[in-house]
């Protein structure tokens, strides 16, 4: 009895161990079933946005990013200055960099392409930290 016991415990440290391990980005999540590119394809908006750890998120709540999974992307955007209203679009790509550890978006607006660190990267959850600047983005799908 006091071996099985043994037994049974070594099988949860091992399993805690291993699991402990898989997890890679800071948010989580601990273990996924999906693929990170399966996890990442998806059309998104910015439930939240934070510069400098403030609530920016009224700046981004025109914003609607698609990435599909052969590495196309999308970029939808919805700008209003006082009275005046339009719409920017923007076709690219995405792809995986540092250990898909990172983001990278390129744009052919330039001025749309950034890096991001994945701090959190599940099915309905993606948190991403702009890489050199400010801002925190919490995206959920549309």
């Amino acid at each position: 009895m006091k071996t099985l016991k043994l037994f049974g415990l070594g099988i949860v440290a091992s399993a805690t161990l291993l699991l402990g391990s898989c997890k890679k980005y800071e948010e989580g999540p601990m273990v996924s079933l999906k693929s990170k590119k399966e996890r990442v394809s998806n059309t998104w908006k910015i439930e939240k946005a934070y510069r400098n750890g403030n609530d920016v998120t009224s700046d981004y709540d025109q914003y609607e990013l698609q990435m599909l999974t052969d590495g196309d992307a999308r970029l939808v955007a919805i700008y209003t200055f006082g009275d005046f209203t339009f719409e920017a679009e923007t076709d690219g790509t995405w792809n995986f960099q540092n250990d898909k550890e990172e983001i990278r978006l390129d744009f052919e607006n330039d001025d749309a392409d950034n890096v991001y660190q994945i701090l959190k990267l599940k099915e309905k959850e993606l948190w991403i930290r702009e890489k050199g600047g400010e801002d925190e983005l919490h995206l959920i799908p549309r």
